[in-house]
């Protein structure tokens, strides 16, 4: 898949400076690359939210038994604990179908990869961030950081090979080289921001 977008890099409110890849909001993209995080990456992402006031930072307890389309909603299992994200456009049911405009509010209408840069431009974190047709985030999925250990405590020396996800995914969904220099400037893994 070659989408080949530039980056964008903006300052957000509370997020401070970030570097934003665009990703096509489509099902079958979208379909693609949540299964294949989900399914073969379970053990080394975290996924949630990351909104002002709040962040929800959850590890998959073990492989999902289940990852399906339905309505355009995928659906993904770890047995207890599971979530839903609408990526296609939904219908409802029969007896109570989905007014348009709900639909709409409910679907991914932007999807990124992204990288969280300091103050002096270097990346402290990588991650995929979803959001719905009101610009609202549906669902933010963090990506291994070579700074932190799976329990989020400081890494030093950094381990590099903990961007191999952050490589891969950038190469096969936004046809970019797998390595960028950018991504080894960075030292430590620091809390933003403004």
């Amino acid at each position: 898949m070659n989408t080949s977008a530039p980056a964008l890099t903006l300052q957000e409110p509370g997020n401070g400076r970030l570097e934003v890849f665009s990703l096509p909001p489509e099902e079958a993209v979208l379909e693609q690359l949540l299964t294949e995080v989900f399914n073969q990456h379970w053990h080394e992402v975290q996924f949630g939210i990351l909104i002002q006031g709040a962040v929800l930072e959850i590890s998959p307890p073990c492989a999902p038994d289940l990852v399906r389309l339905l309505d355009g909603y995928l659906t993904v299992s770890f047995g207890a604990t599971h979530f839903h994200v609408c990526i296609g456009n939904t219908r409802g049911s029969r007896r109570y179908p989905t007014a348009a405009e709900v639909a709409a509010q409910r679907k991914v209408s932007r999807a990124e990869l992204y990288r969280h840069l300091n103050d002096g431009d270097e990346p402290i974190s990588w991650g995929i961030r979803l959001f719905n047709g009101l610009d609202q985030q549906q669902l933010t999925i963090f990506l291994p950081n070579p700074f932190l250990t799976a329990s989020g405590r400081s890494l030093s020396p950094p381990d590099f090979s903990k961007l191999a996800l952050w490589q891969h995914l950038r190469s096969k969904y936004l046809g970019m080289p797998e390595r960028d220099e950018k991504d080894y400037l960075g030292k430590r893994f620091q809390h933003c921001c403004n």
